[in-house]
């Protein structure tokens, strides 16, 4: 190389395309086997540091599952956070434990049926080993606290446990005709109210110490505990929280109002946002998801049924109403049709880890938005283009009513979502990438191959549209796309350091890696 040559650096290009690979399967169903309605799964949820993933179903438990691989391997968490983000990692989580969280209950003054569904879990910060988490239903939050405590046992005494009678205590072995002992006070044991003869059997020799029983604690079990319920503050169904980065504070946001609470106070919510019209006839649009921004405690953002994204500011006003900035896309008039306000709802948005970006979610597309740049999102995904044709089938079954959520990797390069016949969809949203994967969640190669059950019976509108190309493919078109409306993908999260996603289809929940 000549002294005078300038090295010049290649711009770096789009990041790899990811190879997707089977993990683990936690409840998976055999062949023809029913699914419980209360074992749905409604609500997954990865800590901050990976190592805890938490799922909530329709019967108001929730399951805790743990990180083992880096245990199993001496990985601790410093060496993890020091290597770059890792790709091919094969992530392994085992059951922790479970417990139920909500119950059903009935509001009497609005003879409401109050179902136990857990909606929302979001993890809170952990102390002294022991982990914390908020789970909602329709209308109560609670924060619980899951923690491992000594099992405490009582140990058993120096005697032959064979000899026992029915009382529990241990009989008597020796001949009438044997010395009785007496006592070190002077006593005699014939006495009834003290006699040791009649309860123990003594060695010849003597015992040299006699141990008594005491309290012992070898093992550990862990004990989940509702340390506070939020409740009462909520006329409409909650449908999202989320913790605030100061660990103090976390929002809960219905179709109307956000509330503001305290971790420590259950009895009392702040009003911050309030979008319920002096007459209800005049209600235009519903708050549909909320979340705090990652870094910055005074912000968040709160998508609507309009498929708007309002971003304020709590430093602005004790009352919310005006917002700081607003993210929408109008629609074009030519394209307008009776589902575009109804596909436009947005169903989630996440912000990404570094606050920068806001990820966004409705019926057909994913798009995702620069915080700095609100006139227009920045990248916009076809999630599932192909169902436009069936719009007015999805409107008569009310399955475009359905509410997908989304999620961000944790580098920020990658987005994604579920879709219907348990796929769910992974593209690039850094400059220059095409990367736009789809897979099947319930394609498990580590199952059994066993005949495919009969699926459930579907329209004659349905029957007729369907390509038979070869075997039979009931639901399926000529570009191979499914319409198979019973089996969706609708919760899903990304691991918040690895390249990793857990999702739920029905009652089973998935793990897949790259």
């Amino acid at each position: 190389m000549n002294g005078g040559d300038e090295v010049v650096a290649a711009p770096p290009g789009p990041p790899q395309l990811l190879d997707w690979k089977f993990s683990q399967v936690f409840g998976e169903r055999t062949a023809g086997e029913e699914v419980q309605e209360v074992d749905i799964i409604s609500a997954i949820e990865f800590d901050k540091t990976g190592d805890h993933l938490a799922t909530g179903d329709r019967g108001g438990r929730v399951v805790l599952f743990e990180r083992t691989d880096t245990k199993d391997h001496g990985v601790s968490r410093r060496d993890l956070e020091r290597m770059d983000y890792p790709i091919g990692r094969h992530p392994e989580f085992r059951y922790k434990t479970e417990f139920q969280s909500h119950e059903p209950e009935f509001d009497y003054l609005k003879s409401l049926e109050i179902e136990e569904k857990i909606n929302k879990i979001r993890w809170c910060q952990t102390a002294n080993s022991a982990l914390f988490l908020l789970s909602t239903n329709d209308k109560t939050i609670k924060f619980w606290k899951v923690q491992e405590k000594k099992v405490k046992k009582i140990s058993d005494m120096n005697l032959d446990p064979s000899k026992a009678v029915g009382n529990g205590s241990i009989a008597s072995s020796s001949n009438s005709s044997s010395p009785k002992p007496f006592l070190a006070n002077g006593g005699s044991p014939d006495r009834s109210y003290n006699n040791l003869s009649d309860d123990f059997s003594f060695p010849p020799g003597g015992l040299s110490s006699l141990r008594l029983p005491v309290v012992t604690s070898q093992e550990t079990s862990l004990v989940a505990r509702s340390r506070r319920v939020y409740a009462h503050a909520h006329d409409y169904h909650i449908n999202s929280i989320s913790n605030n980065s100061d660990g103090e504070t976390f929002i809960s946001a219905d179709d109307l109002r956000i509330n503001l609470w305290n971790l420590d106070i259950s009895n009392q919510s702040f009003n911050i946002v309030d979008v319920k019209p002096a007459n209800m006839e005049d209600l235009t649009e519903v708050i549909t998801s909320a979340e705090f921004h990652p870094t910055h405690c005074n912000m968040l953002a709160y998508s609507s049924s309009k498929g708007s994204i309002r971003l304020i500011d709590l430093r602005q006003s004790a009352l919310c109403d005006s917002h700081t900035k607003l993210f929408e896309e109008p629609e074009a008039p030519s394209s307008r049709s009776f589902f575009t306000e109804i596909i436009a709802s947005i169903s989630d948005i996440k912000f990404a880890k570094d606050g920068r970006y806001i990820l966004s979610r409705d019926y057909m597309t994913l798009k995702l938005w620069d915080i700095n740049m609100d006139s227009g999102p920045v990248a916009t995904f076809q999630v599932h283009e192909y169902l436009r044709p069936k719009l007015c089938d999805l409107y008569e079954n009310d399955s475009i009513f359905d509410k997908f959520e989304c999620c961000l990797s944790g580098d920020g390069l990658r987005v994604a979502t579920g879709s219907y016949s348990n796929l769910f969809r992974v593209f690039g949203c850094a400059s220059g990438s095409s990367e736009a994967t789809t897979l099947e969640a319930t394609k498990n190669p580590m199952r059994r191959q066993v005949q495919t059950p009969s699926r459930p019976s579907r329209s004659l509108s349905s029957i007729t549209r369907v390509v038979r190309r070869g075997p039979e493919t009931p639901g399926v078109d000529a570009n191979g796309n499914s319409f198979d409306f019973t089996t969706k993908l609708l919760h899903l999260a990304w691991h918040p350091t690895e390249n990793s996603i857990a999702c739920a289809a029905a009652n089973s929940l998935y793990v897949y890696y790259a």
